[in-house]
């Protein structure tokens, strides 16, 4: 990895880091409901609602309304989509999304995937880009901050039976966290040039007259087919072209914070009115950890020892770095196979060394490669280069993050928790060693925890790698793939590696936007959100009931250098060990073919 790439990562995780911890101090006072006049206002919204905040519920009624409340978002988004061709804020005319597409981009933001099978600014109106998906962005982001508050008031409670109200830690979150940042950062992406607007989309004359081939089509609007069985073309030609414009400062602020990721245009964070500059992709990236970094501070504040949180932070900022350095030397060390053809490959017109292929030139290797380390450490899933064009190395480092359950910072509450489940695994293992009950942050693991910590860590697998072993197998799963052999098999990985850990991001080059992968991936995506939700929420309400105790002469510190190393150890062997045979069968084999041909 270059110095300059270094001289990034080094500047990029300082910043982060001075930026997390006032935000930290914010998130902690209004979770404990410190705010002052806005207590206040918020107590009469939520009686208004019908909601008394004081009233606490145990973990069942906490996770049934947890439970019901995204249920009736996947109803409102899927009924906006089916019904946009009918609603106001449709400038371009948008017809009705089609059932299965609907079902799937409803399942995908509500758990916080927002994987988009579908074109944004071809098929999605103002109305639902605004009303299902932009409001879903925040609602999902909550959600995850609900329940890691209630699992780390599990931890910090003494005797309790209740973890708080699900109601009022939803609308804390929504009101007093996410909403706020979201704001200001949308005015800062608005005055950098990222275009918000609702006027319909712009016909612009270009400078050079261009022509193309568009299918001939029949009376009822299919295309026409020749004697070979192929779309007869007919040739274009024409100097307009119509440029997609819309309010996209306003969602793009809170998929970057929530790391929801969904873009308002196909080509996401790649797209020059999402992302002008290298300096609104700066900011883009430390957004989409910025919260996550935060809730790692809250939790030492919440259980009244900072350097618990700041265990967790460290091993993810180790597997962080790691991740980095692996991924930017893959991709500046480019392909092998171009030197053999006689092409220098450690040149291009704007970087030197690598490989560009796939990459915004305003960009380049440096920041695509963090980028792309970023949003699959975290659950974004936003994008500013093409993951397929990756090398196989380059390519299969964020595929491995997402694996082990974006637990490295990870989407917003759903890293820490995710983290925090691998550390009481690590406790466990711990223990067996030593021949001890575990203990963690003073409570004891027992045996019905460490079965909701099987249940958190193995389900989201068992729905990848089951769903991914039945679209190589049936013919609609094998219909969707383009490209043969390993590169095929890592695209249908990367798609069931992506939904199931609510990610969002594609290797792109598989056709996912069928009946078939629609349902599949809707399916996969709620195993992989609320099959770990529930564990989670069912061991908040056990180790809540427990008492606290102060810690012992032979109680495992969980504070130190060696339980970190302990904890990434538990995450790589556990998280990434499922995947091992099926990560073999694509990007391995492709990195080995690719380099033993140079």
């Amino acid at each position: 990895m270059s110095a300059s790439a270094w001289l990034q990562l080094g500047v990029f995780l300082v910043v982060l880091l001075a930026l997390a911890w006032p935000l930290s101090r914010w998130i902690h006072a209004v979770v404990e409901g410190r705010i002052g006049w806005l207590s206040r206002l918020e107590v009469r919204l939520l009686r208004l609602a019908g909601v008394q905040a004081d009233r606490e519920q145990g973990w069942l009624r906490y996770t049934l309304g947890l439970l019901v409340f995204n249920g009736l978002g996947v109803l409102a988004v899927y009924a906006l989509q089916r019904l946009q061709h009918l609603l106001p804020l449709n400038p371009q005319g948008l017809g009705a999304v089609s059932p299965d597409s609907a079902f799937n981009t409803a399942i995908s933001f509500v758990t916080n995937t927002n994987w988009q099978g579908y074109g944004g600014e071809s098929t999605m109106s103002y109305l639902t880009q605004m009303l299902a998906l932009t409001v879903q962005n925040f609602l999902s982001a909550a959600t995850g901050l609900a329940v890691v508050v209630a699992l780390v008031r599990g931890f910090a409670r003494h005797s309790a039976g209740a973890i708080g109200n699900v109601w009022a830690d939803l609308t804390r979150a929504t009101l007093w966290v996410l909403l706020p940042l979201s704001l200001v950062f949308a005015l800062v992406l608005a005055g950098m040039g990222v275009v918000q607007t609702f006027k319909p989309y712009q016909d612009v004359t270009t400078v050079e007259a261009q022509t193309w081939q568009e299918p001939r089509m029949d009376a009822q609007g299919q295309p026409l087919k020749g004697a070979d069985g192929q779309p007869v073309m007919d040739d274009k030609s024409g100097q307009t072209q119509t440029l997609a414009v819309g309010p996209v400062a306003s969602q793009l602020a809170i998929k970057m914070l929530g790391t929801n990721g969904g873009g308002f245009f196909n080509a996401n964070s790649a797209h020059p009115f999402e992302n002008p500059s290298a300096a609104t992709n700066a900011l883009q990236m430390l957004s989409i950890f910025l919260i996550p970094a935060a809730l790692c501070f809250v939790l030492g504040r919440q259980v009244g020892d900072m350097r618990q949180g700041s265990a967790l932070l460290a091993a993810m900022t180790v597997l962080f770095t790691v991740a980095v350095v692996i991924a930017t030397g893959a991709e500046q060390a480019g392909n092998p196979r171009l030197a053999a053809l006689g092409v220098d490959a450690t040149a291009s017109a704007t970087q030197p060394g690598g490989n560009m292929e796939g990459k915004e030139a305003r960009f380049g290797i440096e920041a695509s490669s963090l980028f792309a380390v970023i949003t699959t450490a975290a659950s974004c899933g936003a994008v500013n280069a093409m993951h397929d064009s990756f090398t196989p190395l380059g390519g299969a480092v964020p595929m491995v993050l997402m694996q082990l359950g974006e637990v490295v910072f990870g989407g917003v509450g759903a890293g820490l928790y995710g983290m925090l489940v691998f550390a009481m695994l690590a406790v466990f293992v711990a223990g067996l060693m030593i021949g001890r009950t575990p203990e963690y942050m003073g409570k004891k693991i027992e045996a019905f925890d460490m079965k909701m910590v099987s249940l958190a860590i193995l389900l989201t697998p068992l729905a990848v790698l089951v769903g991914t072993a039945v679209a190589v197998v049936v013919e609609p799963g094998k219909a969707g793939i383009a490209a043969p052999g390993a590169h095929g098999f890592s695209e249908v990985l990367y798609a069931l590696s992506s939904a199931g850990n609510n990610n969002g991001s594609a290797f792109a080059g598989l056709s996912a936007n069928t009946p078939f992968y629609n349902l599949l991936l809707g399916l996969v995506m709620w195993i992989g959100r609320f099959g770990v939700i529930v564990p989670v929420l069912a061991m908040a309400g056990s180790l809540a009931a427990k008492k606290r105790l102060a810690p012992g002469e032979g109680t495992l510190p969980t504070h130190g250098p060696l339980f970190v190393v302990l904890l990434i150890g538990s995450v790589l062997l556990v998280g990434l060990l499922n995947y091992v045979p099926a990560l073999a069968l694509g990007p391995v084999v492709e990195h080995l073919i690719l380099w033993s041909a140079s």
